[in-house]
């Protein structure tokens, strides 16, 4: 019986396309295609959207991370920008903008808004140097966080790639930035960018990606068995029988729980993406560990998918705040607001 394959249109391979900001580009206009850009309105949007970013993740996790962040800008902006917001994204020649949220700050590295003009930086900024506009953050830590639309072309950062030194992800052009008074355009209120459910539920959209990844490294490890004729080993077979099962209780995970939140009716929303985030950490965990099991050495040459997708995973399952996300779900089990069943 021959595999379903799904009608989506192919995605360009960094073989054949050697510049990683090419890419990007063009796996990101490949996944944009005739696809909404705002939040999901039922479970047949949501469901969509989330299939999205498995495919993405599924062929590269660091582009996967990249697709990720262009959907979150869109979906802010459609939450909290006005048409000529959206309209401005066009601006310059833009045919098809690639977006980015950058929000993270150090202490030595702070953004401030005065006027209509950005002045500091931000770290964690990935896909700087392949990004055409960015939504960054100033007021950063308080109730009054504000959202600020930076056209990159416009008003280019200095960026220091040499931060960015990192085993895994490495593709995600995740470097440090800086503006001395860029212009930028205040978007929504302050307060808006942390505004729940979307905050925390958003963070669905990366476990997204991270199945993805989990059902890429089963992939390459399956195409690296083929490739040595190992594939009828029994040993082996269990092993991708494990890692199968490990991708399809991450994928199963992350469709549930988008039809469980886009209802709107649940108050525990959001510890139930936190407990999506948990088990899909220990999922991927357990996949690289296998991987690497069935691979041997060869898991850990650079040349070897294996060693890509078992790198890049392992740094992006390590989401901030873990311990937070497990407490958040502990405490609605001690309250009685979350039942395995539903």
């Amino acid at each position: 019986m021959n595999r379903v394959v799904l009608s989506e249109p192919a995605l360009p391979s960094r073989k054949d396309i050697p510049s990683n900001s090419q890419f990007v580009l063009r796996s990101i206009a490949v996944l944009d295609r005739n696809r909404p850009h705002g939040d999901p309105q039922d479970e047949a949007a949501m469901d969509v959207l989330l299939h999205r970013l498995f495919r993405a993740g599924r062929h590269d996790i660091a582009l996967g991370r990249l697709f990720e962040g262009h959907v979150d800008a869109l979906q802010i902006l459609s939450r909290y920008g006005s048409e000529e917001d959206l309209q401005s994204l066009r601006a310059g020649g833009n045919e098809h903008p690639v977006l980015g949220v950058w929000n993270a700050e150090g202490p030595d590295h702070r953004l401030t808004f005065d006027g209509d003009r950005i002045t500091g930086g931000k770290s964690y900024a990935s896909g700087a140097g392949i990004l055409n506009h960015a939504l960054v953050t100033t007021s950063a830590g308080t109730p009054a966080v504000q959202l600020h639309l930076v056209d990159l072309k416009g008003a280019s950062p200095e960026t220091d790639e040499s931060w960015w030194n990192v085993s895994g992800m490495k593709q995600s052009a995740t470097h440090r930035v800086s503006w001395q008074g860029a212009k930028a355009r205040p978007i929504g209120s302050p307060g808006d960018y942390e505004r729940e459910p979307w905050f925390s539920g958003g963070a669905l959209r990366f476990t997204a990606v991270q199945a993805g990844g989990i059902a890429g490294l089963t992939d390459a490890v399956r195409n690296h068995l083929v490739t040595l004729h190992r594939q009828d080993d029994p040993v082996q077979q269990r092993r991708l029988a494990e890692l199968f099962g490990l991708a399809s209780a991450a994928t199963a995970t992350v469709r549930q729980t988008g039809r469980e939140i886009v209802r709107g009716d649940d108050e525990e929303g959001g510890a139930k993406v936190a407990n999506a985030r948990n088990l899909i950490y220990r999922f991927g965990e357990e996949a690289i560990a296998i991987a690497q099991r069935a691979c041997g050495t060869a898991a850990y040459f650079r040349d070897n998918p294996v060693c890509r997708f078992a790198q890049d995973l392992g740094m992006y399952i390590r989401q901030p705040g873990p311990d937070a996300q497990w407490a958040k779900v502990g405490k609605a089990v001690a309250n009685g607001a979350l039942d395995p069943w539903q």
